[in-house]
């Protein structure tokens, strides 16, 4: 009587499973069949648009994808939560995901968005700076000019100014033949490589200073623009006093016009978040400095590659070309490019 006892409860618990199983599959095949047309209109345009056809689609059919996309995942929140049948819950979790990359994924590759970047994006971006370029530059020019006086007045203010290396013979007193020296004939030499290597270092962190700090408001990135600038002023001092000043000029253009429009353009950058977050107009400050800052970082983007170029043209082009007047040239046609792609190319687009 026990062991009949015992069978037929294992008996009545397997029936009871069963049951169960057949209750879930019931459950399961009900909400697929009640779903199961928008899935499938939802997998036919995700397909056509991953197959690049997504100009056969019909308005109502891209009207429709994100409420089908919304629709798929909340049919696999309820799947997971009553615990469906594994093969529902996978479909599912697919077809979540590649309906997010179609509604909410990039929508270009590399190469199309290298077009969209150098066609005018970059360009536009710049230009929508607008009036923080000014600022940028007028601060710029005011530095120069502070270190210049600075140190016309008190000479123990270069030091300060220019740090530099100990051996540097770039300091007040020095001869006329001394300076003239580290301007000319040093294509052999590795001091110059160094100081050149030093050069572009210094200016990386300074365009990165003067971008990050614009969150306080743009006043750091003033301070740091101001700090760099002086010691410029501070050398076109030095040279001046030994008639070399156009030669210096020639010196720094190769490289300059390019490097220091980089600079320009990352303190404009900052400025440009700061002063949306201190004059947000309308808007919420958040939603103003993340305007900005989308604005900014595409021209961050553009920095990175204009300090990569000065590079170039400092490690190579200063040292192979040793004539004041074919500097100049150089340096000039550098500005022109930068100038006429940033203010001229692409007017019609918006960044």
């Amino acid at each position: 009587m026990i062991g009949e006892g015992v069978i037929g409860g294992l008996f009545s618990r397997r029936k009871a499973q069963d049951v169960a199983v057949e209750a879930a599959a019931l459950r399961s095949d009900r909400f697929r069949q009640t779903r199961e047309g928008d899935w499938q209109r939802l997998e036919a345009i995700i397909t056509r648009i991953e197959r690049g056809r997504l100009r056969s689609l019909s308005d109502e059919d891209l009207l429709a994808l994100p409420v089908l996309y919304r629709g798929a995942v909340s049919a696999l929140a309820i799947a997971r939560e009553t615990s469906l049948d594994a093969a529902l819950v996978a479909y599912l979790e697919g077809l979540a995901r590649r309906a997010w990359f179609v509604v909410y994924g990039p929508r270009e590759g590399l190469g199309a968005w290298m077009r969209r970047f150098f066609g005018g994006g970059w360009s536009a971006a710049v230009r929508g700076l607008g009036f923080d370029l000014l600022i940028a530059l007028a601060v710029m020019v005011l530095g120069t000019v502070i270190g210049w006086l600075m140190v016309a007045h008190d000479v123990d203010w270069f030091a300060s100014m220019m740090g530099g290396m100990a051996d540097d013979v770039r300091v007040p007193g020095a001869s006329r033949a001394a300076l003239h020296g580290t301007l000319f004939g040093q294509q052999g030499q590795t001091g110059l490589s160094v100081f050149a290597a030093f050069l572009f270092s210094n200016n990386a962190q300074v365009t990165l200073m003067a971008f990050a700090l614009g969150f306080a408001f743009g006043l750091p990135t003033l301070l740091v623009l101001i700090h760099n600038t002086t010691g410029l002023g501070a050398l076109l001092w030095l040279y001046h006093g030994q008639g070399l000043l156009l030669d210096l000029i020639g010196w720094l253009a190769i490289h300059g016009t390019t490097e220091l429009f980089a600079i320009l353009l990352a303190g404009a950058a900052g400025l440009h978040i700061g002063r949306a977050m201190a004059f947000p107009g309308d808007m919420r400050v958040v939603d103003a400095a993340a305007q900005a800052g989308r604005r900014a970082a595409q021209v961050m983007v553009g920095v990175v590659l204009m300090l990569v170029v000065a590079a170039l043209l400092e490690g190579f082009g200063r040292q192979l070309v040793n004539a004041t007047a074919i500097r100049l040239v150089i340096g000039g046609v550098m500005l022109a490019l930068w100038c006429a792609y940033f203010f001229a190319f692409g007017r019609g687009k918006r960044a």
